[in-house]
């Protein structure tokens, strides 16, 4: 058994006859009477206190730390004590990665997770911790999908608490935890008369940015962060090499979503409606922060800007363009008089990418094609997303055997 049990009651003495007896203390019949001691990994003593008639208890507890020390699994019990919150919010601040994505972690723990389990310390996390809260997820988060990301946060924060070794196991993956279900949105992407009943319902200078979502497959910030010299005429290719980003309500240019660019075929009719907007609209020089607010400055010369000359503000264009367009094409209620538009999360510039997606798929285009134009960092996510509106296997296999007997006839 690693380390000893001291017992503060007594003290063994030598007495008169030089016999050695056992003595009260001064503590005896006070406090707590047992004192498990060992020394850790580290060098240091370490050490748990336990009441009188508990001696069996401060054994079994050496033994576990010893059989904790030999399979690997030790944890320093001043380190098990560190709350959730306290380790979480250390973790946040290490992360890595894009800083909107710190931020959104950042955001879902300390209003989701820190009021329920923040001040549970690491040592103490159990199974049936993790089931009460996701439980209580259910009245403060509707959407299931949400609570799952929340969730999902927690899990990687304790994860790398096991890494660390503040935490033996991670409670979230325990088989009697039930995680909420990823959502299954299942997408529906619009028709073209949808796409060019909302073009037309645009400002005319910021119509030709429904071709290139439309016919490119690009995101809203790729969209708006494009720059002239991003476009290959001649040889038919469109570069997404930055995007238009908003952090912590400043703007700055950013790599694509996932931290690569990536060459997009530019269509002829694509092609043709750029040249016509930029000679109407002439490109303009934007100055930004690259990557975070604090970063290094970048000038790109871009092809959509706002009325006021500078480069367009997102939530302003999706408020007071987007939605209006929506409205004036029959995709979205009417504003009502004093009221703003109803959300649309479905209905943003991202279903011009759904739009994009489903003209390849009808087209034949494959999988793995369309994931790289549409930035995809994982092929089977595309397929996973889009397989709905593959043409079916069915029409071709009937299409195939009737072309054999038509032609035998």
């Amino acid at each position: 058994m690693a380390g000893h049990i001291q017992d503060r009651w007594f003290k063994t003495e030598t007495n008169s006859d030089g016999k050695t007896i056992r003595a009260k203390t001064d503590r005896h019949g006070t406090g707590l009477r047992y004192r498990a001691r060992y020394v850790g990994p580290d060098g240091t003593e370490k050490s748990k206190s336990f009441r009188d008639k508990e001696l069996r208890l401060a054994k079994q507890w050496l033994v576990q730390i010893e059989a904790d020390m030999s399979r690997g699994q030790y944890i320093d019990p001043r380190t098990a004590r560190t709350t959730f919150r306290q380790y979480a919010e250390r973790w946040v601040k290490a992360h890595t990665g894009e800083i909107n994505s710190r931020e959104a972690a950042e955001r879902r723990l300390r209003l989701h997770a820190y009021p329920h389990i923040g001040s549970r310390p690491l040592g103490s996390f159990k199974p049936e911790h993790i089931r009460a809260w996701i439980a209580d997820l259910e009245d403060t988060v509707p959407a299931e999908s949400h609570r799952r990301i929340i969730v999902g946060t927690v899990s990687a924060a304790l994860s790398a608490a096991v890494e660390d070794g503040l935490l033996s196991k991670n409670p979230c993956r325990a088989r009697s935890v039930t995680l909420p279900k990823p959502g299954k949105p299942r997408v529906d992407p619009w028709t073209p008369v949808q796409v060019f009943a909302v073009r037309s319902g645009l400002p005319h200078r910021f119509q030709a940015a429904v071709d290139v979502g439309a016919g490119c497959g690009l995101r809203q910030g790729e969209i708006f962060g494009l720059a002239v010299d991003e476009l290959d005429y001649e040889g038919g290719w469109l570069t997404v090499g930055h995007q238009l980003k908003r952090i912590r309500g400043k703007y700055v240019f950013a790599l694509p979503k996932g931290g690569k660019t990536r060459d997009v075929p530019l269509p002829k009719s694509v092609a043709s409606v750029l040249r016509g907007h930029l000679k109407e609209f002439e490109p303009i020089d934007v100055t930004l922060p690259w990557r975070t607010p604090d970063g290094p400055f970048v000038t790109k010369r871009l092809i959509f800007s706002g009325v006021e000359g500078g480069h367009v503000r997102v939530s302003h264009f999706n408020d007071h363009r987007w939605k209006p367009a929506l409205a004036a094409a029959g995709v979205i209620p009417a504003r009502k008089a004093g009221e703003r538009y109803a959300s649309a999360p479905e209905d943003g510039m991202h279903a011009l990418r759904h739009f994009y997606a489903s003209v390849l798929l009808d087209a034949g285009e494959n999988i793995r094609a369309l994931s790289s134009y549409l930035g995809h960092s994982d092929p089977g996510f595309t397929l996973r997303t889009y397989t709905h509106l593959m043409p079916s296997s069915e029409g071709r296999t009937r299409k195939a055997v009737d072309n054999i007997y038509y032609l035998k006839t």
